[in-house]
């Protein structure tokens, strides 16, 4: 019963997002600060199913996010387009909808997209690790997506990319030269080449699980997920760093309890216009201590179901 619930929701959402028609959605402004906590795009973005990654391109007429059913074995970029102030409805990517395509992220130009996929590689379709893809805009549309090179896409998992103004980019991986588990490594661009990747200092990896990690156009604000840590508050909390005067990241710190939760809190996105921090939550609003089969379907299928919504709040380095 519960498994049909979902798929007739499921095939819902998916029927409303292969239509490009506009709608008036004035829950989706993105110009706004917004001083508490509130979950962005209630039955648009946000719904009883898995969302997460949000993305807004540099002249803001633009959103893409990850949408996932609820055991996450299908996974795509989903993406809303504003004209004439008014958004599109969501519609599955011309470039995804048939392998798992997750973390998108717009360069600073708006041209290119990033994201993490297990689609096949040309050169060797057997593999089904994560890799880092780019595709380039072409008028409406996005490019048949390349992997990025060999250098940085291993045959282990590559995750979250997010690149710098000057090309830098930033992502998550597993490798030898890791400190610890799940690390987060950057890879500087020169003379339009990546160079071999470094794993960042302790400062902000550590022995337990780094993941996730936003980097601002300036390449002087990181945002990132942890798991582990003694200052932290359940299953994954958001800390940021900033670099000090020789232009290295200091210690991070934990972003505190007005953003993180006991549940997982990752894949952040911050907006420096409005000092708006974007992030993904599995916290669900689960509070009555007897259930009946009604209540139990009822809160199965609501938003706050702990199935990851997509947060937004203030957020101020010089508050901390």
């Amino acid at each position: 019963m519960k498994n049909f619930k979902f798929l007739v929701l499921f095939v819902f959402i998916l029927g409303s997002c292969n239509t490009s028609k506009k709608i008036e959605l004035p829950n989706l402004s993105v110009e706004k600060t917004t001083d508490s906590l509130e979950i962005f795009g209630k039955n648009i973005i946000s719904t009883s199913l898995f969302e997460r990654d949000f993305a807004l391109s540099p002249n803001r007429d633009e959103i893409i996010h990850t949408l996932g059913e609820y055991k996450q074995k299908r996974r795509f970029l989903v993406h809303l387009k504003k004209e004439n102030k008014t958004w599109s409805k969501p519609k599955v990517m011309n470039i995804s909808g048939e392998h798992q395509d997750i973390e998108p992220f717009f360069s600073v130009d708006g041209k290119q997209l990033f994201f993490a996929s297990n689609r096949p590689l040309k050169n060797n379709s057997n593999r089904k690790d994560y890799n880092i893809w780019v595709s380039k805009k072409e008028g409406n549309k996005w490019s048949t997506p390349i992997a990025l090179d060999t250098l940085i896409n291993t045959e282990k998992d590559e995750f979250y990319p997010s690149v710098s103004a000057n090309g830098n980019l930033y992502f998550t991986a597993v490798r030898k030269d890791g400190i610890g588990t799940e690390d987060i490594f950057v890879a500087n661009y020169v003379h339009g080449k990546y160079q071999k990747p470094k794993v960042l200092s302790k400062n902000i990896n550590t022995k337990t699980y780094e993941f996730n990690a936003f980097v601002n156009p300036d390449e002087n604000l990181l945002i990132f997920s942890s798991f582990g840590r003694k200052d932290g508050f359940g299953g994954g909390d958001l800390y940021f760093s900033t670099k000090d005067e020789n232009g290295d990241w200091q210690k991070a710190k934990n972003m505190g309890e007005k953003i993180n939760s006991t549940s997982l809190d990752f894949c952040p996105f911050y907006d420096a216009k409005t000092k708006n921090l974007y992030f993904s939550s599995e916290r669900s609003s689960i509070n009555q201590k007897k259930y009946s089969i009604e209540s139990l379907v009822e809160y199965a299928n609501s938003i706050e179901n702990g199935m990851s919504n997509i947060y937004r709040v203030k957020f101020d380095t010089n508050d901390k």
